[in-house]
């Protein structure tokens, strides 16, 4: 089965690439995700924009990359959550949760693009990191405050 992929999926490609799978992972996994949409021949403008989305997303350069990787390492950035007694919090901090807050101290990221270790589940200082370019990762400092 041909699939055009609508986002990264690990292992098989990036958003815009025309894959093939084999049928059941398709139908079964892939596009009831919404990672893909059957290929046709019409599809060809689908994956231009997606491709232009993704351009316009990217980081340029490695160079570039260099400089958002010191931007982003330079602070840290204070996540804001809902904490009970004794520092446990409700639930655990998502990948949103960091992009919301890291956006909000300036820095430029795509929450898919962030790679939590552990689930952070409580309050103090974290680590993650971001990878802000193919060969660039940054490793982003984060204090988890209750709100």
């Amino acid at each position: 089965m041909k699939l055009i992929l609508t986002q990264e999926v690990t292992g098989l490609g990036a958003p815009g690439d025309v894959v093939e799978v084999k049928d059941g992972y398709g139908r079964n996994f892939l596009i009831p995700r919404g990672f893909g949409i059957r290929w046709t021949r019409g599809g060809e403008k689908t994956i231009e924009s997606i491709k232009k989305a993704r351009d316009a997303r990217s980081v340029r350069d490695a160079d570039h990359a260099k400089q958002v990787k010191s931007t982003l390492e330079a602070s840290t950035f204070n996540v804001p959550v809902r904490a009970g007694d004794g520092g446990r919090l409700f639930g655990a901090v998502t990948v949103a949760d960091i992009a919301a807050a890291i956006v909000a101290g300036g820095g430029e990221v795509d929450k898919r693009t962030i790679v939590v270790g552990n689930p952070i589940k409580s309050l103090g200082n974290h680590t993650v990191t971001v990878k802000v370019h193919d060969e660039v990762e940054a490793q982003v400092s984060l204090n988890v405050v209750s709100a």
